[in-house]
Formats: C-alpha cells, structure tokens, sequence
C-alpha cells in the first residue's frame, strides 16, 4: 500500500489549492443553508441569486423507487415541494461558454429550485461515508481543474442524480443483494421479479468483480466482457449493478488510494457481447458522477474488431483525460506493467490461484437494518459529528491562517478521522450486506482484507467506544461460508 500522498488530496495540498477548498466549502454551505457569519449568532441571510434567471419553485421530482416496491406509489403522487426561501449562491458568471457534456449546469439550477437546502445537505453527507469530507470536494475540484463555480455545479448536479435519479442510498445500497434475492422469488409482481433477477445474474456469473490490487495498491474491477449478452438483462438492471459496482468498490478504498483498476477482459469478445447503451450510461457514471476515481483502465487482450472500429466510437465519447487512462494490452507481459504477476489471475497467465464464485445472501444477514432504534441513536450521534466539522469548518473558512488557523485545521482533521470511525459503526444498519462482506474481504470496521480464510466468524470492532464514548448494542457476526462454483452456464 503506498504511503505517499498524491497531490492535491487532503495532507497534500498547495497553499492555492486549499484557497480554492475553503471557497467552495463557503459555496456548498451556502446550498445547503448552514453558512454562518463569523460570531456564529444569526445565520446569514440568503444570498444573490445564482447570476442567471432565478427559476420558479417546481415540484420536487419524485426519485427512481426501489425496484421492490415500484408500485408502492401512485403515478400521480408527487413528493412536496420545498419550504422555505429557495436555496442560491453568488456565481461570477454562468458559464454558458463552456461545454456542458451532460447539461449539468441545467440540474444545477433545478436542483436548486425543487429541492430543499436540508435534502442537498444529506445527500452530501451520506454520499461521504468513509470518505474524509474535504476528499469528497477535492475530487469535483480536480475534475474542474480547481474552477470552484464549476466545481459546484458538477457537485450539485451529482447530488440530483443520486438522489432524484438512481436512489443510490435509500434504495440500491440499502436493499442490495438480499432484497433482489427476495424480489426474485416474488411471483405477484412480474417486474420486480426480473429486476431482480437480472440484478443477481450478473453478480453469480461473475460479469464484473473486485479482486486484488494493482501496483499502486489500487484494488482492481475485473469486467468479463465475454459474458455480456445484449438483451439478457433490462437496461434498469444494468445500470443498477453497474452503480452498484462501483459504490462497492468505493467500500473498498482505503486512504491514501483514492481510485480504481479497471480491466476488460476482452477474451472471447464478439459483436454479440457489444452493447453501447450500458457503456454509454458506465462512461457517464465515472465523468459526471464519480469524478476523479478510476486510475487505470486496461483494455487486455482486444481483438482487431474491437480496436480498428468500436474502440474509435467509445473515445469520441470519452474526455480526453479519461481517454488518458486507457491502456491496451495483450499479454501478461504487457499487464505486468500495472498489476504484479502475483495478482493477476491464471486465466490471465498470472500466477493468482483464485477463481471467482458467487455467494448467495444468506438470511438475516442484515437483520441489524431492522433494529431502527439504534439506527435511528447511531445516525443522530452522527448528525452531531456531522455538525462539528461543519462549524470547524467555517471557523477554518474565517481563519485560515496564523496560530489558530493551525488549531482549527487539527480540529478538522481529528473530525474527520471520527468522521470515518463512526461511519463503520452505523454502516450495518444503513447498508445491506454484500458479497464482499459474506465471503470476508470488507470486514467489520473497514478492514480489508483480499485473502480471508475459507471459514471464519468476524466480530464488529467496537469503535463506537472511541468515536462516542458508547459501544453499540450488539456485536455483528458475519459468517464467511465455502464459495459455491458457479458459472454463466448456471445462469438463465
């Protein structure tokens, strides 16, 4: 694991760079109605409005609902509309200039107008989780290349399409494997079945997995692209594993990696397994919505078919620094250059002795997300956290330099460390139990682990002691049972 800080990640950043961190710090709390003048006593009065038309308040949009319950809502139901004075920042100009890839300017503005401050607030924090806070804002601000107004925008957009869009939190994260293995049996509702059961047949056969690190301790997403079918899946399938996928892989990153390996393994790739809508919706995933987490892609073992005519489409599609990052290889030679023969899996030619196969939810895995009672006492103790780094925050905004500037960075710091600690306490009751917690690679408190015994209990480190004086009420036991083989063969 390597020990150096890249550039421009919290403990590593330029006097400039941590200007432009503060500034928009100061634009998210505006958003979000936290921002305070200096003394603290009266909150600050709401700011100009955003330097473009000031929109009507519109109807909140009702979010995707969870595949489970689609039919929990009537069409013509709507969620309310925000109360209060509508939520807007100071911007120097509009950047209508600008290309705008994904109209994310557009979910800008209406996500100020349909959403209320306090929703925009807790879709940030619950999209930090492990993450120290100032990382999350880093990564918008490098994608921006330190433009802070862009920065916002793209962070604000993000935030709708989490919560307006995918329902990231409240639906795929929190039902997970174990709700689409109860859909699946669920023969009343024909379309939550096969929502589900598309969601699962991709994960037991093993199309996509995290296995392992790369050279630079990044872990690596193995894509088997051999095992795509165009039609075998719906689109909302798709696009719900493939987040999925990634917001597990984001469980699975531990400071100072930040990003992500991803290999295509194009063996046995034909134009049946091309498919350019799932690819499409991936590409927008990583620029628009997870800026700023793939290190490297590598493209292993692509065919003529493949390089001489798709892979020219799939760049016109990509930014050229995300172009960057794609790396063709074609042997294990070629690979080695990235990921250490001892990490690179047999039927790559590498030396790993290790295959994948799927474990199935087991019950009562996630009985904890049922105990609402601690849930609800974990979340509101870390609401106070949340809180404190907020106000260390604006102290840190007001004082940024000197003896005190010094203190209220330390403050920050030791914040976001318990920031982290607690998340590892309240994540059983949010989050739904995953492949990689059955079989032993995310262990409770964080801890990762790519080579767990065969069979084994694990016990939550009781964390909670040093993040609130309090341990939780009970320990989690996550048993870690044998894998089963399985195969595309076994998959309908």
């Amino acid at each position: 694991m390597p020990s150096e800080i890249t550039p421009g990640r919290p403990g590593n950043l330029t006097p400039e760079q941590e200007e432009r961190l503060r500034q928009l710090w100061k634009l998210v709390f505006q958003v979000c109605g936290v921002a305070q003048p200096e003394n603290g006593s009266e909150p600050a009065a709401p700011a100009a409005p955003v330097a473009a038309e000031k929109e009507e308040a519109k109807p909140k949009k009702v979010g995707r609902l969870s595949i489970f319950s689609r039919r929990g809502r009537k069409e013509s139901e709507s969620e309310p509309a925000p109360t209060g004075p509508t939520p807007s920042v100071i911007l120097t100009s509009t950047k209508d200039g600008d290309e705008d890839k994904y109209g994310q300017l557009k979910h800008f503005h209406e996500t100020l107008a349909s959403q209320s401050p306090e929703s925009i607030r807790a879709t940030i924090w619950s999209m930090v989780k492990h993450d120290h806070p100032d990382a999350l804002l880093l990564r918008f601000l490098r994608a921006r290349k330190w433009d802070v107004e862009k920065a916002l925008i793209m962070l604000v957009s993000t935030m709708n399409w989490r919560a307006q869009e995918m329902n990231v939190d409240g639906d795929i994260m929190k039902n997970g494997e174990g709700a689409a293995a109860e859909a699946e049996k669920n023969d009343s509702d024909l379309v939550a079945k096969r929502l589900g059961h598309d969601f699962l047949a991709q994960a037991r056969m093993g199309k996509s997995f995290v296995h392992g690190v790369d050279k630079s301790g990044r872990p690596i997403c193995h894509v088997r692209v051999r095992l795509h079918k165009q039609g075998e899946q719906v689109e909302e399938s798709l696009e719900r594993y493939t987040v999925y996928l990634i917001e597990t892989c984001r469980m699975l990153l531990q400071p100072p990696v930040d990003t992500a390996t991803i290999v295509f393994d194009m063996t046995g790739f034909s134009m049946a397994n091309m498919d350019y809508t799932p690819v499409k919706f991936m590409i927008k995933c990583f620029e628009a919505n997870y800026p700023e987490s793939l290190g490297t892609v590598l493209v292993h073992k692509s065919p003529w078919l493949f390089q001489a005519g798709i892979w020219k489409v799939i760049r016109g599609w990509l930014d050229p620094v995300v172009a960057n990052k794609v790396h063709f290889t074609n042997n294990v030679k070629e690979m080695e250059e990235f990921i250490a023969r001892s990490q690179i899996p047999k039927d790559l030619d590498g030396e790993e002795d290790w295959e994948f196969s799927y474990v199935e939810p087991v019950p009562g895995e996630n009985d904890l997300m049922k105990d609402t009672a601690t849930r609800d006492r974990l979340v509101t103790a870390r609401e106070m956290l949340v809180k404190e780094y907020e106000e260390a925050t604006l102290q840190w905004i007001h004082h940024p330099k000197g003896e005190k500037g010094a203190e209220i960075k330390a403050r920050r710091a030791s914040l976001a460390n318990r920031l982290r600690d607690d998340y590892w306490v309240v994540d059983p009751y949010l989050r739904a139990r995953s492949y990689y917690d059955r079989i032993g690679v995310l262990q409770p408190g964080g801890k990762i682990d790519f080579y767990p015994s065969a069979k084994k209990e694990v016990e939550v480190e009781k964390v909670a002691e040093k993040v609130n004086g309090a341990a939780t009420t009970a320990p989690i036991f996550v048993p870690v049972v044998p894998a089963v083989e399985t195969s595309a063969d076994d998959v309908d």
